[in-house]
């Protein structure tokens, strides 16, 4: 745990982007807070007085005490640059810099799901749900969810039950549960699945943070399901976040006179969600009905090229890869990239995810 991490997240006036440029531009994190403010400015463009507004010594203070918290409180942090940190939630833009969690998890497992929908779960949400996570059984897949009343609360009690991990996001810091009620879940959470934050320990679970947990929500899964939801409101942000951020999206149809039936009801008509009515038409979307990966044998590569070759290499460090990054580490284009992915994948060797991500069969 590095203290700078969080001091760094602490900096008045300096958000995930100008952090990140800051990091781009210097040496090291340290250097953000010892080297002189002419020199900083003079590598990243950034004026003085804004770099003179940081307060890095209060930053840095205040870290100390933050990293003693976390330490008693066995919470572990994620920086955007660690092995540890999500790597679908690092492609986005907007991602936080730093994550705080809590519990047995993996971020950057195979499979990721996002379950969404109304705090007002009715009867027929509920059935939908329990349907969804009995059918994600066996299949090696990690919901995820954000703690809330309704939808969310249900799919995360599911996932206990069927022993599926799970990982509720929360808009607050990790001293508390919000709300209170659902604390027993979370910590049963805690055995296969987990919390995870950005938001440090004493922040409020204001109404402005929710959409920022969202984007959390959307982006660090593979697809997002919404169960059920009103013509506007936290699902319907984590559903548009989504599409943004190139995942797929699912919504379940609902009855036309039904208040919590209108978000899904949009997002389909939008085309902005595949519209499914059972785990089964979700898992064969997403090309995960198989429980168990299947192993490419070595006969398959004999007859591979050169430039096949050396993009199957890259897999040795990687379970999954964005075609763009493909194209750069291997040197080519990305029309041939395109080209190459596609004969590969026609032979079996790799599969196609969305987000145009790659993994090996």
């Amino acid at each position: 745990m590095n203290n700078y991490q969080i001091a760094l997240t602490l900096l008045k006036g300096i958000g995930p982007k100008k952090a990140k440029l800051l990091l781009s531009k210097l040496d090291s994190i340290e250097s953000i807070f010892n080297d002189s403010y002419s020199k900083i400015s003079g590598l990243t463009g950034m004026g003085i007085n804004l770099l003179k507004q940081m307060d890095r010594k209060d930053a840095l203070a205040k870290s100390i005490s933050y990293q003693d918290y976390f330490t008693k409180n066995g919470i572990q942090t994620h920086f955007y640059t660690e092995k540890n940190y999500p790597r679908r939630l690092k492609q986005c833009a907007d991602a936080p810099l730093l994550l705080f969690s809590k519990g047995n998890m993996d971020f950057n497992a195979s499979k990721l799901v996002s379950v969404v929908g109304t705090r007002n779960a009715s009867e027929y949400g509920k059935s939908i749900c329990e349907e969804l996570i009995n059918g994600f059984v066996g299949k090696d897949i990690v919901v995820i969810s954000g703690m809330a009343y309704g939808i969310d609360i249900c799919v995360h009690q599911l996932c206990v039950k069927h022993h599926i991990p799970t990982i509720g996001v929360l808009g607050h810091g990790l001293d508390r549960i919000y709300p209170s009620i659902h604390k027993g879940t979370a910590n049963k959470m805690m055995l296969n699945g987990g919390l995870l934050t950005e938001f440090l320990p004493g922040t409020n679970p204001d109404r402005e943070n929710f959409p920022m947990r969202n984007r959390i929500v959307a982006g660090m899964s593979d697809a997002t399901i919404v169960v059920e939801s009103k013509d506007s409101g936290g699902s319907l942000i984590t559903a548009e976040l989504a599409n943004d951020y190139s995942r797929d999206v699912f919504a379940y149809p609902g009855n036309v006179g039904q208040i919590y039936s209108k978000g899904c009801n949009a997002l389909i008509a939008k085309q902005k969600a595949h519209l499914i009515t059972n785990s089964t038409d979700f898992l064969k979307l997403m090309h995960w009905e198989e429980a168990t990966k299947k192993t490419v044998q070595t006969q398959l590569f004999i007859d591979l090229t050169t430039e096949e070759l050396s993009i199957i290499n890259l897999f040795k460090t990687e379970s999954e890869l964005n075609i763009d990054v493909i194209s750069m580490k291997s040197n080519l284009p990305i029309s041939k990239t395109n080209v190459l992915m596609f004969n590969l994948e026609l032979s079996g060797i790799v599969k196609s995810l969305p987000g145009k991500m790659y993994r090996m069969c």
